[in-house]
């Protein structure tokens, strides 16, 4: 199965910079959005041959996630939170898990609050790999580790790569997880899923690699590949996707 993921900064704006396209193309098994950005009646998009489902942020033009599976899932739940930032899909013998992590904010006004949030989706996860492999894929706004960002040390306090945040990115590795793009490329340098509509980034490629995709270690066999599809334009992020068995 070919399960891709995509931070899209706005659905209804990807739409017009070839999303169908890439989404046609692609053909993914299951296909996944992070910051939709609607409400419910903006968008009629259910694409032929896929099941579709959204959680909305209740704030208007925030947040918001949507999967998009060829096969039905015997059940579909959303994150308690109102910012539509969870959905989880559970299918045979896994889940996937589709997430949109809070961002810290500049001054890191919102890093407790998403501190507190990363614990609570560690036991969410935690609990349901209890019964089946787990995929976790999203924008989950933090690079681990200084390979995963163009400038470490300049960016050492700000959101999405203070201590507290990759700490915390640890544990939930530590708990059971295994980052599927570093099991295949350990080593590689300048690989970035994000990058900021300032000073010519993606041009630069002055990147932050923040979407990803996680299987429960114990099935880490079952996934085949891993990457990143940084060529795909549209949003400031990129697609990531995995092959899994």
């Amino acid at each position: 199965m070919r399960l891709v993921s995509w931070n899209v900064n706005g659905l209804r704006a990807v739409m017009n910079k070839g999303f169908l396209d890439y989404f046609s193309k692609v053909d993914a098994d299951v296909f996944c959005l992070q910051e939709i950005k609607l409400s419910a009646g903006q968008l009629d998009f259910e694409p032929e041959g896929y099941h579709s489902y959204y959680n909305y942020a209740e704030r208007k033009g925030y947040s918001g996630t949507a999967v998009f599976t060829k096969k039905k899932p015997i059940s579909v739940a959303f994150g308690s939170d109102d910012e539509g930032r969870v959905c989880t899909l559970e299918f045979e013998d896994h889940y996937v898990v589709d997430v949109y992590t809070p961002n810290s904010q500049d001054g890191l006004a919102r890093l407790p609050f998403r501190l507190d949030w990363d614990e609570r989706f560690r036991e969410y996860v935690g609990e349901l790999a209890k019964t089946k492999t787990v995929l976790i894929c999203g924008d989950m706004n933090v690079a681990h580790k200084e390979i995963d960002i163009k400038n470490p040390k300049t960016n050492l306090r700000n959101a999405g790569f203070t201590i507290e945040e990759r700490e915390s990115f640890s544990k939930l590795l530590e708990s059971g997880f295994t980052d599927t793009f570093r099991m295949f490329h350990p080593d590689l340098r300048d690989a970035y899923s994000w990058w900021s509509y300032r000073f010519k980034s993606r041009e630069r490629n002055t990147g932050w690699r923040i979407d990803y995709w996680l299987v429960s270690t114990a099935s880490k066999d079952r996934v085949k590949n891993a990457g990143i599809d940084a060529a795909i334009m549209g949003s400031d992020h990129a697609p990531v996707y995995i092959d899994f068995e």
